[in-house]
């Protein structure tokens, strides 16, 4: 599932692209990527001749401001891509939805295994329909904060450190494989609860957290080896190649030598420096 780098990057790419672009046509293939809508012309109705004003995120989800005053949130998922393309472009496989631009140009959405979804209606609708994101929690780089609040709002969790990393209620946008880069990058292990952290740990936490949100972002996101992560160009991240300890399982640790290790925790892998992290 793309990661709080990976959407980011997408929109970015989405603000310099589609912003200020007025939809003419929405074609939709198939009601499973507007499933929170009664039917495809409701969706279509809502979206033809408006203006995409701004592109935002909230957590993993991209938020669209129509110029009619709707919102068209964007969830990916697992698999999903919002890919730029003109019209003569060959349309690939799994593509649902297709917006063309009375400028020009198409933005497509793409999703082989159907996961993501996209609404569009009020702010009212999109948090009757979405109540998902009025629960999400602070954002690590749009909403900078000290480390002395972030470690208060910590020690108020009683779960293992990797399971508060991933609770979308405390941090939006993190997953599996950043959980895994910062801690390592914290010298924690993922099973460490918040009340057996000194505050020096919890500083390096935090900064951990900060510094490879940022990193991450620069180098444009993790592709994996199933490639399904692109940018609105198709084009791949590059952060994979800075993993510290993601998907390196018995290789040596950049820091000490001593080989990865992987562990099912919670129905996931976590990979993690035995050495390194303590």
């Amino acid at each position: 599932m793309p990661e709080l780098p990976e959407v980011e990057t997408i929109r970015r790419g989405l603000e310099r692209e589609v912003t200020g672009k007025r939809i003419k046509t929405v074609e939709v293939h198939g009601t499973r990527s507007i499933r929170r809508h009664k039917n495809k012309k409701e969706f279509i109705a809502r979206l033809e001749g408006t203006k995409i004003n701004a592109v935002g995120r909230t957590g993993k989800f991209l938020v669209f401001r129509l110029d009619s005053g709707d919102r068209l949130v964007a969830h990916l998922r697992m698999s999903g891509q919002l890919l730029r393309a003109q019209a003569r472009d060959p349309v690939p496989k799994h593509t649902h939805v297709v917006m063309t631009f009375t400028q020009g140009g198409q933005l497509r959405y793409v999703d082989p295994r159907t996961f993501g979804e996209l609404f569009v209606g009020t702010p009212e609708d999109v948090a009757e329909h979405m109540p998902e994101l009025a629960e999400l929690g602070f954002d690590p780089v749009d909403e900078p904060m000290s480390w002395v609040v972030f470690g208060e709002l910590l020690l108020r969790r009683r779960q293992k450190l990797k399971t508060v990393l991933l609770d979308q209620t405390f941090i939006a946008g993190l997953g599996n494989i950043y959980s895994d880069e910062i801690l390592f990058q914290a010298g924690l292990r993922y099973d460490r609860t918040p009340d057996t952290l000194s505050s020096m740990e919890i500083r390096r936490l935090y900064r951990a957290l900060v510094e490879v949100m940022h990193e991450a972002v620069k180098h444009r996101g993790s592709t994996l080896s199933d490639s399904q992560y692109v940018d609105v160009f198709g084009r791949p991240g590059n952060y994979q190649v800075e993993h510290q300890v993601y998907d390196r399982e018995g290789e040596a640790c950049r820091r000490c030598r001593t080989p990865i290790v992987r562990v099912k925790f919670q129905q996931r892998s976590t990979f993690f420096c035995p050495h390194c992290q303590v």
